[in-house]
């Protein structure tokens, strides 16, 4: 086992005691190798006692001698793998709500499992403890899937740089999350919302948000519910991006611009709204101060009460689960039964590939179930009891337009 000392220089306090942490001093690092005979003895090249108990670390880890100075300082430790991770991440323009969700998982958690299990190096980490680290876990199984997806990247980084052989999340077993389907607010449901936005005044009497109510809530509601846009690019939404009744939803990768046509009462809405406690002239709703994460969470704050008042419940009775997201799973659902090619919607929500928008609007809701059994209806009308033409002038070609209506089901 290798230990640290001090080197004391002429006139140090702590010359007595070469075990002192508290100079300044040479360190050096002394003691036996693990594997190997002899003693080993070597400069630390650092003052730093804790550099030194690292590299002191290392040696053991590599099991070299001396002459191999360069090699054993190139085995990281976790900390300073964490450290090269989040530094690639941003140098490759990940969005900030991404490198802060990176940032608790590896600097946060990781780190802090480390420090409690005395784990220093990379090395060290195995299925056996990333396992036990999973566990203590306490996320919905689809944040819990999604963070150790990110664990496996981290893990096949450090594959890439050459700092281990195997990625040890390989022998863990994938986390299972069944997703919940795609849920959205029908018309007599929206209404019902709209109506509560009147109403909250009636039930408490705080001036701190007051912007979040009336009107503005309202508009902010009918914005998400025909933009498609989410509640952190709503609530941050510049004036300048509404051209008439057109708003500008993004910048394609091509440098065309998207835009979404808006209901005329709706544009009018967002020009007549009332500024809140600190108006900005070139945003509708938020100050342009603070992080925009701090003002999304007031405003979904704001929308848990609305939907409180506004007291949605399933046809069991159950008050509805909902959340400001669904208005932008109404736009897209209701764009859908409406007809729109589900490519045209994809773009309209700014989905990096169509099969993103099919992952999450695949799942049935009970509007387009009706649409499918109209047009089962609808074929049976072409053909006869016994799958037959019903009549001479239905020919193969309109039997098979037919199939491919319901097999699409439009």
């Amino acid at each position: 086992m290798l230990f640290v000392f001090s080197r004391h220089k002429p006139g140090c306090k702590q010359a007595a005691n070469p075990s002192s942490r508290r100079c300044s001093c040479p360190k050096y690092i002394d003691g036996t190798l693990p594997g190997r005979s002899g003693r080993f003895r070597v400069s630390a090249k650092t003052r730093s006692w804790e550099q030194a108990e690292i590299l002191a670390r290392k040696y053991e880890h590599s099991a070299l001698d001396g002459d191999n100075v360069k090699k054993a300082k190139e085995l990281p430790t976790v900390k300073e793998a964490v450290a090269r991770y989040m530094g690639d991440a941003r140098a490759r323009e990940l969005a900030e709500a991404t490198i802060q969700k990176l940032s608790g998982i590896f600097e946060g958690r990781l780190l802090d499992f480390c420090e409690s299990q005395e784990i220093k190096f990379l090395l060290d980490l195995n299925a056996r403890n990333l396992t036990a680290w999973r566990e203590a876990w306490t996320d919905e199984a689809l944040a819990k899937k999604k963070k150790f997806e990110r664990v496996v990247g981290f893990f096949w980084f450090c594959v890439r740089l050459g700092w281990i052989r195997e990625n040890p999340t390989a022998a863990m077993r994938r986390v299972v999350a069944r997703q919940k389907p795609t849920d959205y607010f029908p018309k007599d449901e929206y209404a019902r919302i709209l109506a509560a936005t009147y109403r909250l005044d009636e039930y408490e009497d705080r001036t701190y948000d007051v912007e979040k109510r009336g009107a503005r809530i309202r508009a902010l509601t009918e914005l998400m519910r025909w933009s498609g846009l989410r509640i952190r690019d709503a609530v941050t939404l510049e004036r300048m991006r509404l051209n008439g009744n057109k708003l500008l939803l993004y910048q394609a990768k091509t440098g065309v611009p998207v835009y979404v046509p808006l209901p005329p009462h709706v544009a009018e809405m967002l020009r007549k709204i009332p500024d809140g406690l600190k108006p900005n002239p070139r945003y509708f709703f938020w100050s342009g101060n603070g992080l925009p994460k701090t003002f999304v969470a007031n405003w979904q704050r704001a929308y848990r009460r609305l939907f409180k008042v506004a007291n949605i419940c399933g046809a069991d009775g159950t008050r509805k689960r909902c959340h400001p997201h669904m208005f932008r799973d109404t736009f897209a659902v209701e764009m859908l039964l409406a007809g729109v090619p589900i490519d045209q919607v994809s773009i309209l929500l700014g989905h990096a590939s169509v099969k993103v928008t099919e992952k999450h609007y695949s799942p049935w809701v009970r509007a387009r179930q009706d649409q499918l059994e109209a047009s089962v209806q609808s074929a049976w009308k072409l053909l006869g009891p016994g799958g037959e033409p019903a009549s001479k002038g239905v020919n193969a070609r309109s039997r098979r337009r037919a199939a491919k209506d319901v097999a699409r089901g439009t």
